[in-house]
């Protein structure tokens, strides 16, 4: 049997400000105290697995590790059917900027004006259908661990429209809407996006609900 989580402190294995929101929005109601990576100044793993599963696993049970607290991760992507899959695991390597001073950054618009010039290059009937995969792993300091999988399809749009979401949200539009992911308000997107589909299965084995 699974192991369930009880109320309280919940280390989200992230540094980035925009997932964390969204997750705690989505585990708030249950009770939960979600709590980054990045605040408690736990280093990123290096993101060695090549599927969304291995890499939220990898980043979970370090967080466990280091906090010696029950730890979630989620490793999501926007994956191209016309690319053949791609970027997948890979979407936020496609966003890293490269060959400039400073520290490493990510340019999201970079990343998605590369996945519209290679559509782009397929010509003007290019099949442009993709789907963003969320997979959430849970792991506690004791070694148990949780897999819990999601996925939205929809079209990819250009130019970006909206400023609301993050990532490659300006250029997704869901199946179902004429809006992309970053037009939509919040609570609709939580409503349907991948990983709320995610959050779904998590919540009614860990809750009940």
């Amino acid at each position: 049997m699974t192991q369930r989580l009880g109320s309280g402190s919940l280390v989200i294995a992230t540094h980035n400000a925009g997932k964390l929101k969204e997750i705690s929005a989505l585990l708030g109601p249950y009770g939960m105290k979600c709590l980054s990576a990045g605040s408690l100044g736990l280093p990123e793993p290096a993101e060695t697995g090549t599927t969304f599963a291995q890499n939220a696993l990898i980043k979970a049970r370090a967080a466990a590790e280091a906090s010696g607290i029950v730890s979630l991760a989620d490793d999501s992507g926007l994956s191209v059917a016309a690319l053949d899959g791609r970027p997948g695991v890979y979407t936020a390597d496609w966003a890293e900027r490269q060959h400039f001073e400073g520290p490493a950054g990510r340019d999201w618009y970079m990343a998605m004006g590369k996945v519209e010039g290679l559509l782009a290059e397929q010509g003007p009937d290019v099949d442009r259908s993709a789907w963003f995969s969320c997979v959430l792993a849970i792991a506690w300091p004791d070694g148990n661990q949780a897999v819990y999988e999601g996925r939205i399809d929809g079209s990819l749009t250009w130019p970006p429209r909206g400023s609301l979401g993050f990532g490659y949200d300006p250029v997704f539009v869901p199946g179902g809407k004429d809006k992309t992911f970053a037009e939509l308000e919040p609570a609709k997107k939580h409503a349907i996006s991948h990983r709320a589909d995610a959050f779904t299965k998590l919540v009614a084995e860990q809750f009940g609900a």
